[in-house]
């Protein structure tokens, strides 16, 4: 699959060989400063006082789960829910992640790392097959980084469906899923370049020729040192409160 079409063409960047290294770009914490999803179903929550009090009622049981790494999706499942509980389907959640991001917009753009953004921009312009894959629902990304951001980019992220009269997920694009879910895009190449921040990406950066770490939490830094090649960059594109080596 090239992810540079008529749309790239359009936009100054050149059209992308088929054989053109393949770079791929994790979200959340690496183009942008945040966990995205997190801030949509968050909004989707206090907007209206019903949710605001399911969220409530539900959160003895789903808030401590997120703080353990097994039982984590399971906690942000029940926000994710009490966040959608009267959307049927995917098309119902896609017009509200388009308002939620026409609507914080300003705040987005805040949110973005210009020094991502501008490898994001470089890669484009010589020419490489760039992919996001993202463990946020794919409309979100693909809807910030055009809405907010100017880019029209390929986004491989979380399949999202109906449940219990909300929406989760199906199948969630996260670990080895992440690298199973992007090999069924078409993008079944050797990853030239993998940037992401996070230990759960491991399977990518492994997997790529030239792996990059970046806003990584401080306490996975010696984690990735050991399992990463030697000399793997570990840099910080603009995350505050996440380690690296600082880009100017």
């Amino acid at each position: 699959m090239s992810q540079a079409g008529p749309s790239a063409a359009r936009q100054g960047y050149p059209q992308a060989r088929e054989d053109a290294p393949l770079v791929v770009f994790d979200f959340d914490h690496t183009l942008y400063d945040g966990d995205s999803g997190g801030h949509l179903f968050k909004w989707l929550i206090v907007r209206t006082w019903w949710r605001r009090a399911l969220a409530l009622l539900i959160a003895p049981v789903f808030a401590p789960m997120i703080a353990f790494l097994p039982t984590r999706r399971i906690g942000i499942s029940g926000f994710v829910w009490a966040g959608t509980v009267g959307l049927h389907s995917r098309r119902d959640l896609d017009p509200e992640i388009d308002r939620y991001v026409l609507l914080h917009t300003a705040q987005i753009k805040q949110r973005l790392l210009p020094v991502a953004l501008d490898v994001l921009h470089r890669h484009r312009e010589a020419g490489d097959r760039v992919v996001i894959a993202t463990g946020a629902p794919p409309e979100l990304a693909r809807a910030i980084l055009a809405f907010v951001a100017h880019e029209d980019v390929p986004v491989v992220g979380t399949q999202v469906g109906p449940r219990l009269a909300g929406i989760g997920a199906k199948r969630h694009c996260h670990s080895e899923m992440k690298m199973t879910m992007l090999r069924e895009a078409g993008y079944t190449g050797t990853v030239a370049i993998a940037y992401s921040d996070s230990s759960a990406d491991l399977p990518l950066l492994l997997s790529a020729r030239k792996p990059v770490v970046v806003n990584p939490k401080p306490g996975t830094v010696e984690m990735f040192r050991r399992l990463l090649p030697a000399g793997t960059p570990i840099l910080n594109w603009g995350c505050a409160d996440r380690a690296g080596e600082p880009v100017a």
